[in-house]
């Protein structure tokens, strides 16, 4: 049973390799250009946060995910916290390939305020859901388990390191796709978040990285200024654990 949890993760992996998210592409430069909305790419997390709710209330699901439970804690020798870590490769992944001078589409103060603003989303959304839904951990230790902060993460990196470098290679997103969907599954393998936790907090990571890139034109414009001053610099850091997020924003003249 555990395997058919890694092969419906993984489904969500390879659909992200086909052409329905190519329309989803935001290019700035100089100047801040409109994006197209497009209905298609909300499709897969749509459905992954979809899967996610009806497990809160349908017997059949909580039933599977019992059951994947008690499947798992029979096979695990010891806990290992690769997941800790792996959550925040994604995104990091971004700004290591373009220190390496692997440019992707957005200079660094462009890329780090759209990954703010998906950040921003995911911890909003994720810690509301929790507070809300009040959901039991597999293994007891606190009723906070719907849905998965460190796969949201994730998997809001994966889309981030997609969006910038699916031009250059599709294999980056691939790999970025990858390694959350590996981070999902050791979250459910150490026995910390239930599937449906997993499936909705994919879903949210991914939705909240798209909707960062769909409002950055407004946000440019409103908030920075879509004309930036010759010599001027604005850096924004964000940062989120799963339980706290922060946000640093400096600028230099």
């Amino acid at each position: 049973m555990f395997k058919s949890v890694c092969i419906f993760l993984l489904v969500t992996v390879s659909l992200k390799a086909q052409d329905v998210f190519k329309k989803d592409t935001l290019v700035l430069k100089d100047k801040t250009e409109k994006v197209k909305f497009d209905c298609k790419p909300l499709i897969i997390p749509s459905v992954l946060i979809g899967y996610g709710v009806m497990g809160l209330e349908s017997h059949q699901i909580l039933h599977y995910n019992t059951e994947l439970r008690d499947e798992v804690k029979e096979s695990i020798d010891e806990k290992l916290t690769i997941d800790d870590f792996s959550q925040y490769t994604p995104a990091a992944s971004v700004y290591a390939l373009n220190a390496f001078g692997i440019k992707g589409k957005n200079n660094f103060r462009d890329r780090t305020i759209i990954m703010g603003t998906s950040y921003l989303i995911l911890s909003v959304s994720v810690l509301g859901l929790k507070s809300i839904s009040k959901v039991e951990r597999p293994d007891f230790s606190a009723r906070n388990s719907f849905p998965s902060g460190h796969t949201a993460t994730a998997f809001a990196g994966a889309e981030f390191l997609w969006q910038e470098y699916k031009d250059k290679s599709v294999w980056y997103g691939i790999a970025g796709y990858v390694v959350a969907t590996g981070t999902g599954l050791f979250r459910i393998y150490n026995n910390r978040h239930w599937l449906t936790d997993v499936a909705a907090g994919a879903g949210i990571g991914i939705l909240s990285t798209k909707i960062a890139y769909w409002l950055y034109p407004s946000i440019n414009e409103k908030v920075f200024g879509s004309k930036r001053k010759k010599g001027t610099t604005v850096s924004v850091i964000p940062f989120y654990n799963g339980n706290q997020i922060g946000l640093s924003i400096g600028k230099t003249f």
